[in-house]
């Protein structure tokens, strides 16, 4: 089945990792799948939440929204509305859990980060483009933690392994790796994974969107996951080493 970007069924979008993006956060990136685009900021604050206080334990949590014309048409701000809809919790929480699965928070002492999300243009996987741009983020936080001798133990070993996330759907009953929003609005299946650089999983979402599914189809659905993430931990790796 031919992809509206004439893609092969096993293949990303172009992806781009720009470090230091924003001049405030001690880390920024602005994090391109494709016409998807979102700025993730990482911010470091003195002190923990008031039920983490006296562990000894920093904290790492995610803030994500969308910018009121990301999309085809305008949406309003929810700050405006007054009320955070639920998609925006959920994906919030989802960037937050798989953060903290690549951090010794020990480690951060009590600090936390904070990582802000904010998609200025949509076209499909924007909670996985703000995992995979927010772990660059947070190890720039982390490195920053470091350099101010805030840190218990070298970035390498407190960022113990690399985290990075793509969506996976089925089209026309054919298994695809990263969906843009033509694609995603059809898909029969709907699937987000999230990897460390290893292989192994972190989270994975996924959903029968018109339908069911077998398992054989899932199976190929994680296979193709697990090759999206591992080519996105390379991409992460070029940009932290740039």
């Amino acid at each position: 089945m031919a992809r509206p970007d004439g893609r092969q069924p096993d293949q990303l979008r172009p992806v781009t990792l720009t470090r230091g993006w924003s001049t405030h956060p001690e880390g920024s990136v602005l994090v391109e799948f494709g016409a998807t685009r979102v700025l993730c900021t990482a911010s470091v604050t003195e002190g923990v939440p008031r039920w983490r206080k006296g562990s000894g334990l920093g904290w790492v949590t995610a803030e994500y929204a969308m910018l009121p014309r990301a999309t085809n048409t305008r949406s309003d701000r929810e700050s405006v509305r007054g009320k955070v809809g639920g998609r925006t919790h959920e994906i919030s929480r989802l960037i937050g859990r798989s953060l903290r699965a690549c951090v010794d928070l020990k480690a951060l002492g009590e600090n936390s980060i904070v990582l802000d999300c904010d998609v200025l243009q949509a076209d499909g996987g924007t909670r996985t483009a703000a995992i995979t741009g927010a772990y660059v983020a947070l190890y720039d936080a982390v490195t920053w933690l470091a350099e101010r001798k805030a840190l218990a133990g070298k970035v390498e070993k407190v960022m113990h392994r690399s985290v990075a996330a793509v969506s996976v759907g089925v089209i026309g009953g054919e298994p695809m790796l990263d969906l843009c929003y033509a694609e995603d609005v059809t898909a029969e299946v709907d699937m987000n994974v999230v990897c460390t650089g290893a292989g192994d999983f972190v989270e994975v979402q996924g959903t029968g969107e018109a339908g069911v599914f077998a398992r054989d189809q899932l199976d190929a659905l994680l296979d193709l996951g697990v090759a999206g993430c591992l080519e996105l931990a390379d991409a992460q790796r070029k940009a932290l080493s740039s």
